[in-house]
């Protein structure tokens, strides 16, 4: 059996540490051609506004593989046997703009208190199964836009970085002084934790039930980050992957901007520095050669000058993930052995169906991860037979590894989506 090397291993001499590439030797357990359990990957990509649903959604009557690609999917067309199109699956939400951060957990936040995991998303819950295996259990991004959708499991908000600051998390590793400080600033937080804990068991005995209960929840939230500290603090003084290419500009508009970005989550997946990302993009007025902003555009009212901008940028945002799924499908997957496509699930997807506020029928596209693609799946519209989203966001769980059968306010797996 051929011998493990560890994946952050560097060669060294004359005082110079050059990173080694992710090898086939650096896989679980070290073993690449006697595959164990193959690693997955998640990345969700979104905006706050919907889509112009005339050009996103196949007709309701091409259910299968023979459905006509609307303008908007045109740019996956390529990659027409690689996704599935979903029509008809949504959270059962109203509110408009309030069912964007609902997108991947499938709970608003002021109930999420009611379920036993509160309100955390898909990214959040591989989070926590992925830990410190990866120097970032998650990557929260966001391009002209803010990212609304990913919450911890205590409800928390995860906040988001752009290009900028995506790059030099991945590849430009912190001084001695920054590193001296953050391994201070850890030290002093598991102090104060400790502190906590330890008063908690006094307190806890003064309390009725029903505080009881409160303070048990906020105690979760405090062993929570204890365990985030404990994951960071091993990574500290281990060097970052060595970038193929130069920091890239920001400001350059939506385009360049996103499509960078994707270039970036594919170095981030390539190199295993996280396996769960979530990017949420915008528009910068002024880009293709449009006056206006996205959210006046989404109240579109049928009216031609902002259907049309519409159209351009979901159109743009869905050829940038054509130009992530090309990224993906070239490159070898030395872990889990196929492309890092094979093993990695896009969904493209709105917690917001359309500008309109409306929050039935979600706009959702599910690519790669080693799912049966290539049709266009109609679900029942009826509200007595409605299937749950969160059907869908449990699928993508159990096919990462995740041995669950419920999230969010999933009744089962979604019927018809199968993977191997």
């Amino acid at each position: 059996m051929r011998s493990s090397i560890n994946r952050r291993s560097f060669l060294r001499g004359a005082g110079v540490a050059i990173a080694l590439p992710m090898l086939e030797a650096m896989g679980p357990w070290g073993l690449a051609a006697e595959k164990t359990e193959r690693v997955k990957r998640f990345v969700c990509l979104s905006n706050n506004y919907g889509v112009y649903r005339n050009a996103f959604f196949p007709s309701e009557e091409q259910a299968g593989e023979s459905y006509d690609l609307p303008g908007t999917l045109k740019p996956l067309e390529k990659h027409r046997q690689d996704f599935t199109v979903f029509s008809n699956l949504d959270h059962g939400n109203t509110g408009g703009h309030k069912g964007v951060p609902v997108l991947l957990s499938g709970i608003r936040p002021h109930v999420a208190a009611s379920f036993p995991e509160g309100n955390i998303s898909v990214d959040q819950k591989i989070a926590e199964f992925v830990g410190s295996t990866t120097r970032f259990s998650s990557m929260t991004l966001k391009v002209n836009e803010s990212n609304l959708i990913s919450f911890t499991r205590t409800g928390v908000q995860v906040p988001a970085i752009d290009l900028r600051q995506t790059y030099r998390a991945l590849f430009i590793d912190d001084d001695a002084a920054r590193k001296a400080t953050a391994s201070e600033r850890m030290k002093r937080h598991r102090s104060i934790l400790d502190v906590v804990l330890d008063e908690a068991k006094s307190v806890n005995r003064q309390l009725g039930q029903r505080d009881q209960q409160k303070f048990n929840e906020y105690l979760d939230s405090v062993r929570s980050l204890e365990k985030k500290i404990q994951q960071q603090q091993p990574w500290l003084d281990r060097s970052k992957p060595k970038p193929e290419h130069r920091e890239p500009p920001q400001g350059k508009g939506t385009e360049a901007d996103l499509r960078a970005m994707m270039e970036l989550i594919a170095l981030a997946i390539q190199t295993d520095s996280t396996r769960a990302i979530t990017l949420s993009s915008g528009f910068r007025n002024g880009d293709f050669g449009l006056s206006g902003g996205y959210h006046g555009f989404s109240h579109h009212g049928q009216r031609d000058k902002e259907v049309a901008a519409l159209k351009l940028i979901e159109r743009n945002q869905i050829a940038q993930m054509a130009h992530l799924i090309d990224l993906l499908k070239a490159k070898e997957d030395p872990i889990s052995g196929g492309t890092l496509f094979d093993h990695t699930s896009i969904l493209f997807g709105c917690g917001m169906a359309t500008g309109e506020h409306s929050t039935k029928k979600l706009p959702l596209v599910l690519a790669g991860g080693g799912f049966e693609h290539g049709e266009h799946k109609v679900y029942p519209s009826g509200k007595s037979q409605r299937v749950p989203a969160s059907n869908l966001l449990l699928s993508i769980l159990q096919n990462h590894g995740l041995e669950i059968d419920r999230f969010g306010t999933s009744t089962s797996t979604l019927t018809g989506l199968k993977w191997s």
